[in-house]
């Protein structure tokens, strides 16, 4: 049996604020994201599919392996996505090593109990912002170990880290941190295209229109920097010398494998491109 031919019954997704889907609505109105987009795009050829999201913002690689694994575990996925080590990348004490073994701790227990799996690389946030040089060499060395932990355990991956449109900035939102809504659309291309799902192709690798105006230039790109430091960056590393995360205190938004209900209206901008 091809991987277009199998069929999905529970899709389980782990991870933290990206899989959450923040940057793609709000906690008012309710958070979508590139797996809820996924879902939907799985439950177009799978009728009755059932997901959950156990993913919560702010988890280290090492909080998804002890928090979320034995519930993923617990709801028997055939399908489930792994997506973490962003947070753990922007921490002074990071070591791949360690990120890795807690993602390749969660990949082999996955695959061992029969469920098909994938993950993500991730892109050099120094393209998106000068700031984030010093992460390159960490960026890198943990792409190359979760290539390596995905082979030894037959893991899908979605090579995001190798394209340049994903350093586009309408893919991302004004924090730099989280895709936007139309970001969250690729990523869920990128996954369904690693899975060898039906409608899945490369066309989330092909690059956005040219955008109506150049980005800015000279002193206005460093005080565009700036500023974007004194509302993100500065907040962020706040929290982390308290001791504090953006999660504490949160759960999973949908811990129980649920009907999907299907897209909600949303504009052809933020539409799924699958």
């Amino acid at each position: 049996m091809t991987s277009t031919q199998i069929r999905y019954a529970r899709y389980v997704a782990l991870g933290d604020s990206q899989t959450e889907g923040l940057g793609d609505g709000d906690d008012g109105i309710g958070l979508c994201g590139w797996a809820d987009r996924l879902a939907e795009h799985l439950a177009h050829h799978n009728p009755g599919l059932r997901y959950a999201n156990l993913a919560v913002r702010g988890r280290l690689a090492g909080q998804v392996h002890t928090e979320q694994l034995g519930p993923a575990l617990a709801l028997r996925p055939d399908l489930a996505t792994v997506v973490a080590g962003v947070n753990d990348l922007m921490r002074p004490r990071f070591d791949a090593d360690e990120v890795a073994g807690h993602l390749e701790a969660v990949f082999a227990a996955l695959t061992a109990q029969g469920a098909r799996v994938a993950t993500v690389t991730f892109p050099d946030a120094a393209r998106l912002t000068p700031l984030a040089r010093p992460l390159t060499p960490r960026v890198l060395a943990l792409n190359a170990r979760i290539r390596e932990a995905a082979g030894r355990h037959g893991v899908a991956v979605a090579e995001t880290a190798g394209h340049a449109v994903v350093t586009d900035p309408r893919l991302w939102s004004p924090d730099r941190l989280h895709a936007s809504p139309l970001g969250h659309a690729r990523i869920a291309a990128a996954v369904a295209h690693a899975l060898g799902l039906p409608g899945g192709d490369d066309s989330w690798t092909h690059p956005l229109p040219a955008p109506d105006s150049s980005a800015p230039a000279g002193w206005r790109a460093g005080v565009a920097e700036l500023r974007w430091a004194a509302a993100f960056l500065g907040p962020w590393l706040g929290r982390r010398l308290r001791g504090r995360s953006s999660g504490d205190g949160r759960t999973a938004k949908r811990p129980g494998l649920l009907p999907v209900a299907g897209p909600s209206g949303r504009g052809e901008a933020d539409a799924s491109p699958l």
